[in-house]
């Protein structure tokens, strides 16, 4: 399973990202929103990458 790291904004919005997946960011008003966006993006990131047989990151 991928770590979604969430933090709280100055303007307290939250913000969830993906450390492994780059670019895999969502804000928004209530952490558990972020990190649920986040986690939905990520999907459709692995999904793409597995398309076009790229690499996606797996457990260690």
């Amino acid at each position: 399973m991928l770590k979604v790291e969430v933090d709280r904004e100055t303007d307290g919005r939250w913000i969830a990202e993906i450390p492994e997946l780059p670019g895999v960011l969502a804000y928004d008003a209530s952490r558990e929103e972020a990190r649920t966006h986040a986690q939905a993006l990520a999907l459709r990131v692995l999904a793409e990458r597995l398309e076009h047989g790229e690499a996606i990151p797996l457990d260690s």
